[in-house]
């Protein structure tokens, strides 16, 4: 068992570095977004392709989790969190000297496959290092506010380095920051060594990491192609039966790459409920609002990457400054509940946009509640979700999280941007033929309006889940058995 973390000194630089690491892989999910237009012309890639340098690191990584979880089971988390930081790093050195399209493609899928293993890695061992629940608490509003936070902060990041360096720079950043990860790793990270007599689930990361891939990939693939393609329905039928396979598969096997007994307590199946329903409401407001910053209000990227910063900066406050603090003496429902009203609240205020909305007054009240709103439910969510979990699954239920988070987050981009898309195009029906840009704007906006209202509801149904699942203490063990 790991020492509490009372005893250890060097505490708080793991937190240093688990939290870089965390950064780093946040960052890389959208620091590409904007200087995608760059490498496309850079490479001569075809518009057809250019969405593979996203997909390839979101299949991956949202793929691979759960047998990223398993690996720091089996080898020991900061081994696995060591073999990831290297991985990732040599990718994006790889991404970064790219001279085609496929190399790029390539290399963001590693990223991703790399990433996978670390950041299961990084949230059980920031579990396991802080067990005091001030300390806890502190430690994981530092974590919630990187993990909800460095979307918004890639998308400036990516803005600077393409404006002022170029476009290679988005991956080359990457480097360094491993570098220093992984110093610090040896220097601060303690850790046991990995489960003696465990074996990897062969039939359970076939039918697991497929079932993942396949969903990730048809959801990815419904914007541009739409529901009804057959390039759509048939990833999405067989990662639905995969997924099905693999539950059934989890039930028999002897060392499963997922223990469901981590599910059988109610507050942590609550949480997880909570943290899907979450990202499926909240990470559509990003894609909407940078079409609206640069579309419709004009905005370059790096003021585009400005404009996003209240997101970062109400989640660091929201989580860091109050749910952290709140926690040791609140119940983490009522946080949880609290921050998803905040945030539909703040959706509510982002669809009464127009195309001549002003900055300050119109868009930023909005974007301070929902970045409120996702600090004080995401830290409450990383800091109880694992918390009674047997100490040899814990990278299995961190990989479970950060797999929900990321399906979340690809179900309810697909999903809103259908929505808004739709609305978008009956508006320009109903209004006659969209002769001006002044119209499309308009009907562009009327479409995202839709969507944000969408998302309120969303947010509010996650409000009403954690406040009816998730009970008053912290979730129990993961049922009484050890894990084989």
């Amino acid at each position: 068992m790991t020492p509490a973390s009372a005893a250890d000194p060097k505490r708080w630089w793991a937190l240093a570095v688990i939290a870089l690491a965390q950064l780093m892989v946040i960052l890389d999910g959208t620091i590409v977004n904007i200087a995608l237009p760059s490498a496309q012309r850079a490479l001569g890639m075809p518009d057809a392709d250019r969405q593979w340098v996203i997909t390839a690191y979101t299949l991956a990584f949202g793929g691979l989790l759960l047998l990223g979880g398993r690996i720091a089971d089996l080898v020991g988390r900061k081994r696995a969190f060591v073999i990831g930081l290297a991985g990732f790093a040599v990718a994006s050195a790889l991404g970064g000297a790219a001279a085609g399209p496929g190399t790029l493609f390539a290399a963001r899928a590693l990223q991703g496959a790399f990433a996978a293993v670390l950041a299961p890695s990084a949230l059980s061992l920031l579990t396991t290092t802080f067990t005091d629940p001030r300390e806890r608490a502190k430690a994981f509003g530092v974590y919630g506010a990187l993990a909800g936070g460095g979307s918004g902060a890639g998308l400036l990041v990516g803005g600077l380095l393409t404006e002022y360096l170029n476009w290679r720079w988005c991956l080359y950043v990457n480097v360094p920051v491993a570098l220093a990860a992984l110093i610090g790793a040896q220097v601060f990270l303690r850790d046991r060594s990995g489960r003696r007599g465990g074996h990897l689930d062969v039939p359970g990361v076939l039918l697991g990491s497929g079932g993942l891939v396949a969903l990730v990939y048809g959801f990815s693939e419904a914007g541009p192609r739409g529901w009804t393609s057959p390039w759509v329905a048939a990833p999405l039928m067989a990662g639905v039966i995969l997924l099905a396979a693999f539950v059934w598969w989890q039930h028999r096997a002897a060392g499963p790459l997922l223990p469901l007994r981590i599910f059988r307590d109610r507050s942590r199946a609550g949480v997880f409920a909570t943290m899907g329903l979450a990202t499926i409401g909240m990470f559509g407001v990003f894609l909407f609002l940078t079409y609206y910053f640069q579309a419709v209000l004009g905005y370059p990227p790096v003021r585009t990457g400005l404009a996003f910063m209240p997101v970062s900066v109400g989640i660091v406050i929201g989580a860091t400054q109050i749910a952290a603090r709140l926690l040791p003496r609140t119940a983490p429902h009522t946080l949880m509940a609290s921050g998803m009203v905040l945030a539909a609240a703040g959706m509510v205020l982002l669809s009464r946009l127009t195309v001549h909305a002003q900055y300050v007054p119109h868009v930023l009240p909005g974007l301070l509640l929902v970045g409120l709103g996702m600090g004080l439910t995401f830290m409450p969510v990383y800091a109880t979700a694992t918390v009674g979990v047997p100490t040899q699954d814990t990278g299995a239920a961190s990989a479970a999280l950060t797999t929900v988070q990321q399906i979340g987050a690809s179900l309810g981009t697909v999903l809103l941007n259908t929505i808004a898309t739709g609305a978008t195009g009956r508006h320009s029906r109903a209004h006659g033929p969209a002769d001006s840009g002044t119209a499309l704007a308009e009907a562009m906006v009327h479409g995202f309006s839709v969507a944000y209202w969408c998302s309120a509801g969303v947010l509010l149904l996650a409000a009403l889940v954690a406040a009816l699942t998730v009970r008053r203490g912290k979730p129990s063990q993961a049922g009484s058995k050890p894990s084989a």
